[in-house]
Parts: structure tokens; C-alpha cells; sequence
């Protein structure tokens, strides 16, 4: 176990002014506090937080964060309190433990929700202060390094959560080598079998083409040198998982890849990487398709460097990275290199190692915080932030010249709510480089991309399938749930105020402010949805706004042998349907819904028989799936026949310039020969009707009995296509079913 001046001079070899009293005092506490602990290794329990400070210090960062690494599990799992280390430490120590702290003791419905608030936690710590990420990913990074302490179960647990979460967590931070170092170890344990094939097939690949490597190595030198180019050339092997994945998703075999060997050129400033690029395109060929350009459009997580491959020497493809020294450091280390180059800005100064927040990966950070705090439940924000983590990025382009990095794999949907969420919401098509194009075009690096907007749109719900960001798929549901709350809050307004108008009073929402607690909802749209969606009866309403208010329907005496006698309806189309036991007013409609169809502004179904415009209907209220349509001779209704509150007073109201067809069921008999069922369908397709379901009830040998889902304009319309049928030579009978 490293002693207490081992740690300070490991600072002290980047940071010769370290404050030596901070790290002792933060040793010695963490290391009485955590006393005889052990961890399942049997080790010292405190070995875990000094290898923890190790590793950060490899990062040479500032001896703040070395003490939070020291003190980062005291106040979870300790007599350690916040107060003490405020106290002992400093404020700004004290609230970084404590952002580290794990939630304890929440009433969670799941493993996955407790995940879920734990990442929200810690994204929340983060933006704050990037320190917290470094100390946790060091923190996961040496749990990893000693899992095989752990039992089976619970190793392949965490090293999934690994996977999923903090690898890629520490990719889009820019941290490639602890994301390279977190995957390995996970991989490891996930797979052995698949781990174990690609380490040794890698071992072995090494040791038959060193020659080959380092001969290029020596090509490669001799030619900067050529150029008057100061160049560092490094050989880099690909990693386990990296070759696995790329094998899985391509489908090759490791002897079909041909890029496990790579080349890191260094050189001094940005001018030498072109020149370098220049030499190197000049003496080979260069692979068409493999060359990108980092450096001028850098990815989001602030990594830089220019990619290429080349057909080199003894023709084999030689991939090439090149970048500065500053774009190396930052390419290992991500956020915690940007210490090291403060002129790039800071939010804060912590000493000599100041974090920049005007960075690419904190741009990244800050779009899942306003997740966050748009309200998604801990499912859905940990799925979404899990679909930004695991994307790599294509680069688009607004028409003004702005920069949208996406995943890859993006739509012009995720293009416009990486925009703003309004110009997502009100998106109706898109142009790609002038073109219109479809919605489910995937964007490639370089497209610009022009949002087609109409404050008519409301975004589908299908969206949420197509997108792959995050923020896309949370502001659809978000936009889904409020058109769908829109809806019942609008038909519990308009069965609020006929309820009142029966009863002689004039409904207004105000009426609700004052008894919400009584109706145990805080909001009156909540109070309106609630009735729409069926769960809060109207009576009960009245009942809490007008307390001597008395259900007279409900007393009435239900008769189902007499059901049809409860109906006061006129013989046109548009019949309105009276409450059982209601007092009929000859037939006027004034108390009753207006139902246009299936596409209007109340969630309306219709009974699986249909009902078209000209028939007698009347409105079940089910609950959490708004008015389902029956015809009135419907024999289903015969179950609602002791339950009058689900009753809703409904008449036809067709707008004739939508152009809607409605259901309806009809079944025929036809003759048993060829062409008798094409001869219906065409039948049907000559009278401007439409099939949407066929299904064959009973074949025998002389006849066929179909029955056929319609969708027809009205009564009349149906009357005649009935009527048509039965002239067929074919079709024996055709009626209309209900229920």
C-alpha cells in the first residue's frame, strides 16, 4: 500500500508547490475512518481510496482532487457527516464527497430506476464541478482492475453497468484511455471465452508482423526527417473490444480485418500536422473514403486529430493518426487534459489546474441537464442518455453555416430538435443539400440540412421509433403525452359542462379552483383529464362544487329490458342519445358531443362492428381510452346496462371537407368458385368503399361465409353497397353484422 509521502511526491512531480498539509491531513483522516474495514479481497478497505488518488495523479491533476479521491466514500460509508468535512476540508471538498455520495435509501420500483437516479445524480454533480466524473471514473475504474474479488453475478452486473455507462461516459468526456481501459476489464468478464480467443489471436498477430511494424516506424521517421519534420512515431494496436465489436457488427472474421495495427505521428503544432499529412499523401497512396479531419471540425467530445489510411509498404494498409502533443494529451486524458492548457478558459480557478467548461464534452453535458430538468422518469432519461453515450458523430450543417454534431445513424428529425425542441415539434419535412427529402433520410458527415416548420404539426408518436437522440425521443413523448392529455382535458371540459347544464348550472373552471383537494388533484387540467379519461366520474364533481347536488340518473331504477325506451332519438342522422332515467327535452341535442371521427380533437374509437354517420349511436366512457362509438342496436351495450355514468350523450357533427370514411361490418355468403371473391372486392372498390379486414368464417364445399371490415362515407353509402352485393350472381346474402 502506497505511504503517505509516496502519494505527496507523486504530486510533486508536476506540481512542485503542492500543499502538502491538505493530502497528509486527508490520508490520515480517510485512513482513521475507514479503520478495519476490508474489502472482499481481504485487503485494507483504505487501499481502495489511496489507488484511487494513484490514478488521478497519472493525470497530474491538482491535489483537491487528490484529497476528494482520499475522502470520496467516508460519508457513505463512515461515521463521516458533510458538516465534519466542511469543517476539516473546506466547503468546496466537502460538497465534491458529497456529490460521489451514492443514493442510499430511496423507495425505488426497480434496480434499473436506482441506476437511473444514480446517474442523474452524478450528471448533476458533474456540471457542476468536472472533478466529480474524474474521482468516479477513477473510483470505477481501480472497482474494475479488482473484480475478480467479487461473485460471479455480481461482476457480470457491474461490468454491464460498466459498459453501458461509465466506458462510454468517459468516450464522450474525451477520456479514450480509461473508456479503453473500463471496456477491456468489462469484456473480460462479460464474454472470457471471446476475450480470451481475441487476446491471443492478438498476441500472436503481434509477434509474426513486429518486423513489418518496425519497418514502417523506420519509413515513416526516415520521411519526416526527409521534410524537416520533428515527429514522434508510435506503433498502436487496436484493443480487444474494440476488434470484437467491429467483427460482430461487420460480420468479418479476424483474419478479414485489416486495420488491428495503427500509427500515432506526433508532431509540434497544427501547421507540422498538415505538412506531415502532405508528406505522407505525397510518398503513398491514400485509401479513397478513410480520411477525416478532426482538427478543423472536432468531434463533440473536443477530440482532434487527423485520420488516414494508406497503402504503404509491402502494400499493406497502414491507418495513421496525427495530432499535436496538446491533441494527444487531450485525447488520452479528455476533460482532465484541459487543465494542463488553461488559455483555453475556465469556469472556475482550482489552483494551477483549472477545468474548462467552454468545451465540446461540456456543450454535450449541459443538453442531458436540460433532460433532466424537463421532467422525464428515471426509465426514460437513463435509455435516452444511453443513446447519446453509445453513437459516434456525423457533422451537419444549418444554411447559416452552423455546426450540429449527431449521432450516427441521425434523421432530420433529430437534426431539428438538436436545433430547439420547438423547431423538432413544429418539423413537417426537411431539405437535404436543396433536396426534400424524406424524414427517415440518415444524415451523412458534411449534409446541411434546412427544417421545413408548421405550427399546425403536432409531432406522431412513430417519431419516437425513427429518432436516435436522446433529447429527440424524450421531447416526443413529451409532446405525445401533452396532445393525448390535451385530448381528454377536452372532452372532460365538454362532459363537465353538459353535465352542469342537466343539473341547471353554468360550468366554469374556476368553479374547480377551490374544491381540487377534494377531488385529490392540484391542477384543474388534471381534474379535466381525469374525467375524460373515465377515472373521475362527473357526478363526483358536482357533487364537490354543488354539495347538495343529487344524481337523480343515478337513482333512477336500471330496466335492460326496456333499454331501447331510455333513448329520445330523431330519425336523421345526427340522433342523440339520452341518459338512462334523463329527462328528454323533445330530442334536443344541445347536451350532446359532437363526434366527427377518429382524427378529431376527442379520443374517439369506435365498437369493432363500427358505427357510420345515419346510425343511432351512443358513447361508452372507458376508462384510459376515452369514447368508444356503439351503433344503438349494438348487442355489446347490453353490458353497460347498470353502469349510467359511463353513458355519454354523443351525435354526429361530419365535417364533409375531411373526407372521412367510418367503419362498419358486414357479412356475405358467396358462392364457392374462382373469382367470386375478387368479384366482391372489385365491388367494393367500384362504390368508393374501402376493405380494411377480411377474415373467412365457415367454407364448405357449394359456399363461402366471409366477414368484411368496411369503411364507407354513411348509412346511405352502406345501405347501397349491401344492396349491391346481393345482386352479384355470386353472393348468395349480404347483411350488416353489429356485435
Amino acid at each position: 500500500m502506497m505511504r503517505q509521502y509516496e502519494l505527496v511526491e507523486r504530486v510533486q512531480r508536476y506540481k512542485p508547490d503542492v500543499n502538502e498539509a491538505l493530502l497528509n491531513k486527508a490520508y490520515v483522516y480517510a485512513m482513521q475512518k475507514h479503520g478495519h474495514q476490508k474489502r472482499a479481497s481481504g485487503d485494507p478497505y483504505f487501499s481502495h481510496p489511496l489507488e484511487v488518488a494513484a490514478i488521478l495523479t497519472d493525470m497530474r491533476l491538482d491535489e483537491a482532487t487528490i484529497a476528494v479521491a482520499l475522502l470520496h466514500d467516508t460519508i457513505e460509508d463512515t461515521t463521516a457527516t458533510r458538516k465534519e468535512i466542511d469543517e476539516l476540508f473546506g466547503e468546496d471538498i466537502g460538497r465534491l464527497v458529497e456529490g460521489l455520495t451514492k443514493l442510499k435509501k430511496l423507495d425505488l420500483v426497480s434496480k434499473k430506476a436506482e441506476q437511473a437516479e444514480n446517474l442523474r445524480k452524478l450528471l448533476l454533480a458533474i456540471s457542476e464541478d468536472v472533478r466529480v466524473l474524474l474521482v468516479k471514473l477513477a473510483d470505477r475504474l481501480h472497482n474494475m482492475r479488482t473484480l475478480e474479488h467479487m461473485r460471479p453475478d455480481k461482476r457480470a452486473r457491474i461490468s454491464e453497468e460498466t459498459m453501458e455507462i461509465y466506458a462510454p461516459l468517459a468516450g464522450r468526456m474525451g477520456m479514450q484511455d480509461v473508456r479503453e481501459e473500463l471496456e477491456e476489464l468489462s469484456f473480460r468478464h462479460i464474454n472470457p471465452e471471446a476475450w480470451r480467443m481475441v487476446t491471443e489471436r492478438l498476441a500472436g498477430l503481434l509477434s509474426r508482423h513486429q518486423d513489418v511494424i518496425d519497418e514502417i516506424e523506420r519509413q515513416l521517421s526516415a520521411l519526416f526527417a526527409k521534410y524537416g519534420i520533428t515527429a514522434e512515431v508510435k506503433s498502436r494496436q487496436k484493443k480487444p473490444w474494440s476488434i470484437f465489436r467491429k467483427m460482430e457488427s461487420k460480420t468479418l472474421s479476424f483474419e478479414q480485418l485489416s486495420d488491428i495495427f495503427g500509427f500515432r505521428v506526433i508532431v509540434g503544432s497544427v501547421e507540422d500536422c498538415y505538412r506531415a499529412l502532405g508528406a505522407i499523401h505525397t510518398s503513398w497512396q491514400m485509401v479513397p473514403g478513410r480520411f477525416k479531419d478532426y482538427i478543423s471540425t472536432p468531434k463533440q467530445n473536443d477530440y482532434r486529430s487527423i485520420h488516414t489510411t494508406i497503402v504503404g509498404p509491402s502494400r499493406q494498409r497502414v491507418e495513421l493518426q496525427i495530432r499535436t502533443i496538446e491533441m494527444n494529451d487531450i485525447a488520452e486524458y479528455g476533460v482532465a487534459a484541459h487543465a494542463l492548457y488553461k488559455d483555453r478558459g475556465s469556469v472556475a480557478d482550482n489552483g494551477d489546474h483549472a477545468v474548462s467548461r467552454d468545451t465540446n464534452a461540456y456543450a454535450w453535458l449541459r443538453r442531458t441537464i436540460e433532460q433532466l430538468a424537463e421532467g422525464d422518469n428515471p426509465e426514460e432519461f437513463l435509455e435516452n442518455t444511453k443513446l447519446e453515450l453509445f453513437h459516434d458523430q456525423v457533422f451537419c450543417f444549418t444554411p447559416k453555416g452552423g455546426l450540429i454534431a449527431l449521432p450516427r445513424g441521425a434523421t432530420p428529425i433529430d437534426f431539428a430538435y438538436a436545433v430547439h425542441t420547438d423547431v423538432g415539434d413544429t418539423c413537417v419535412g426537411a431539405k437535404i443539400n436543396g433536396r426534400i427529402m424524406p424524414l427517415m433520410t440518415e444524415l451523412k458527415n458534411g449534409d446541411e440540412v434546412e427544417i421545413i416548420r408548421s405550427k399546425a404539426q403536432v409531432p406522431p408518436a412513430a417519431w419516437e421509433q425513427v429518432v436516435v437522440t436522446g433529447k429527440a425521443r424524450a421531447a416526443i413523448r413529451r409532446a405525445t403525452r401533452a396532445a393525448i392529455r390535451k385530448q381528454y382535458s377536452g372532452l372532460g371540459t365538454r362532459i363537465l359542462e353538459r353535465a352542469f347544464e342537466r343539473a341547471g348550472k353554468t360550468f366554469t373552471r374556476d368553479a374547480l379552483k377551490p374544491v381540487l383537494h377534494r377531488l385529490a388533484h392540484k391542477e384543474i387540467e388534471d381534474v379535466l383529464a381525469a374525467v375524460g379519461r373515465g377515472e373521475l366520474p362527473s357526478a363526483d364533481v358536482m357533487k364537490a362544487v354543488f354539495p347538495d347536488f343529487k344524481d337523480e340518473r343515478a337513482a333512477a331504477p336500471a330496466k335492460p329490458a326496456k333499454r331501447a325506451g331510455w333513448f329520445n332519438l330523431r330519425n336523421a342522422a345526427g340522433m342523440l342519445f339520452q341518459f338512462p332515467g334523463q329527462a328528454s327535452s323533445g330530442g334536443d341535442q344541445r347536451h350532446a358531443l359532437p363526434i366527427r371521427g377518429v382524427h378529431g380533437d376527442l379520443p374517439v374509437h369506435f365498437a369493432p362492428e363500427g358505427a357510420v354517420p345515419g346510425d343511432r349511436i351512443v358513447g361508452i366512457l372507458t376508462p384510459g381510452a376515452g369514447i368508444t362509438i356503439y351503433p344503438i342496436q349494438s348487442p355489446a351495450l347490453v353490458a353497460f346496462d347498470d353502469q349510467p355514468d359511463r353513458w355519454i350523450d354523443v351525435r354526429w357533427d361530419i365535417d364533409q371537407t375531411t373526407g372521412e370514411r367510418f367503419p362498419a361490418r358486414i357479412s356475405v355468403t358467396a358462392i364457392n368458385e374462382p373469382g367470386s371473391l375478387a368479384e366482391i372486392a372489385n365491388l367494393v372498390a367500384s362504390a368508393d368503399a374501402n376493405i380494411h379486414k377480411l377474415s373467412m368464417v365457415e367454407t364448405a364445399p357449394d359456399f363461402t361465409e366471409m366477414v368484411i371490415d368496411l369503411e364507407v362515407w354513411d348509412i346511405k353509402h352502406l345501405n347501397r353497397l349491401i344492396g349491391d352485393l346481393k345482386e352479384l350472381t355470386s353472393v348468395g346474402e349480404a347483411k350488416r353484422v353489429n356485435g
